[in-house]
């Protein structure tokens, strides 16, 4: 359980780092977009050599494949939902979420639990079901660099709401507690079940985390960070591998 705490502290720290410069700075959206491609490129490489490999040598191709689409569909369920809470449409893009944030205290509030719920939840979550089977370094870092533009930009946001840099700072030290609990908590649920349980644990977080990429990662790395978001993405597909088959 100490590597679960230790690793959800890691991932979550991000978190941490990227509310502190959002509070104090405002990068350009390409340096955004370039962070979230090479999150994605990570990402797609841990789940493809470790999260859903794992799942697939656990319980097979139909187990697997169902938790894959079960994780996804869910995904696309919770986005739709809490996307109309926070403004009043089932698909907003960013501009639209920091614009509902903006109307008032409530709209921060949902625009974080949207960002916890359809990010980092199933992600962290992931991250501590893969602890079941063997340390994920590779998605350890991927998550790593997902966090870090996701809070730098709702930092950003916060500020020019008018919030100070020690509430920002604030909020997202408890998103950051959040999902290192999500961790621990996916570690800990799933110690002692058996192969085939695993498999779709395993391959439902992937789907999850797989629809997240598809729905938010990608299309903002790809608005903001075009030219550059292709070859960052290359950059973070590389790094997790080396990390995954070192």
């Amino acid at each position: 359980m100490g590597e679960a705490i230790i690793f959800g502290v890691i991932a979550s720290s991000a978190l941490v780092i990227g509310g502190v410069a959002g509070a104090y700075w405002r990068p350009p959206e390409a340096v955004i977009g370039i962070l979230l491609a090479f999150a994605s490129g990570a990402l797609i490489s841990a789940l493809s050599f470790e999260l859903f490999t794992d799942a697939f040598e656990l319980g097979g191709a139909t187990r697997a494949g169902i938790g894959l689409l079960a994780g996804a569909t869910a995904f696309v369920v919770a986005n739709a939902l809490l996307d109309r809470k926070v403004t009043g449409s089932a698909k907003p893009d960013q501009s639209d979420k920091v614009s509902a944030a903006s109307r008032g205290p409530g709209g921060i509030g949902f625009a974080l639990l949207a960002a916890v719920t359809l990010d980092g939840v199933p992600e962290n979550l992931a991250l501590g079901v893969s602890l079941v089977d063997d340390a994920s370094l590779t998605l350890l870092v991927a998550i790593f660099f997902s966090n870090f533009p996701e809070s730098l930009v709702g930092a950003v946001a916060m500020r020019e709401e008018g919030r100070s840099p020690r509430a920002v700072i604030g909020l997202w030290v408890v998103v950051a507690v959040l999902l290192a609990v999500a961790v621990v908590v996916g570690r800990a649920a799933l110690g002692g079940v058996s192969d085939q349980a695993l498999s779709f644990y395993l391959s439902f977080a992937g789907g999850a985390v797989l629809a997240s990429l598809a729905d938010t990662l990608m299309p903002e790395a790809f608005a903001h960070g075009r030219p550059y978001n292709a070859f960052a993405t290359c950059a973070g597909f590389f790094v997790s591998f080396v990390l995954a088959v070192g």
